[in-house]
């Protein structure tokens, strides 16, 4: 099963994950997890670039470009033999971010992106979405209190809550792929409705 973690920044997905593999781990599956962009050596040299808060000059085309390039390598080199082999594959963000942030923030051409994204991932998509939802200011005072900070983050509010009601609206045209989860709460609950709508899918699989 490939499952995505998506939500707005400081929505807690990356620490999230690691407790969530865990438990999976203890119930007898294989787990690999992996994030986006990153996850391949080649990957994690395009987010360096991508995050590098240096790098102003960085287009919004260029930015997409970099961004299918890292999904495009990981896809093959990680997360096609991982399912392949019958391993579950949880990944810090995918696809959906790219139309979030790059199609809702930036206000790119949907359509485009949906074929770009077709091409880069061979049409790989996640059997399930966990969307941890945050509230913009709230979440980017986290980054900025964990001393996170980069050039993405440093968009205007404007741009993050484009990318927050662009979720919302990728979530209402697939409701039965996401699971929309109160990144607000505290994070054992939090980790609670995560292992629950992840156990409840793995059931019905």
């Amino acid at each position: 099963m490939f499952i995505t973690l998506e939500g707005p920044e400081g929505s807690g997905k990356t620490s999230q994950m690691s407790d969530l593999a865990k438990y999976l781990r203890e119930q007898g599956y294989e787990v690999i997890t992996t994030r986006e962009p990153g996850g391949t050596s080649i990957g994690d040299q395009i987010r360096s670039v991508l995050t590098n808060l240096e790098n102003t000059e960085l287009m919004p085309r260029t930015e997409i470009l970099l961004f299918l390039a890292a999904r495009a390598q990981l896809v093959e080199q990680l997360i096609r033999p991982a399912l392949e082999n019958g391993k579950i594959v949880l990944c810090d963000r995918y696809g959906d971010s790219t139309l979030a942030y790059q199609g809702y923030g930036h206000q790119t051409d949907l359509d485009l992106l949906k074929r770009l994204l077709a091409f880069a991932t061979g049409g790989l998509k996640p059997d399930l979405t966990l969307f941890l939802d945050i509230d913009v200011e709230t979440g980017l005072q986290r980054k900025i209190d964990a001393d996170e900070w980069n050039r993405l983050d440093a968009y205007e509010i404007a741009f993050h809550i484009r990318v927050r009601q662009g979720y919302k609206t990728l979530l209402a045209e697939e409701p039965e792929r996401w699971v929309l989860i109160d990144a607000s709460r505290p994070q054992a609950e939090v980790q609670k409705m995560m292992r629950q709508a992840v156990t409840f899918r793995l059931k019905m699989s």
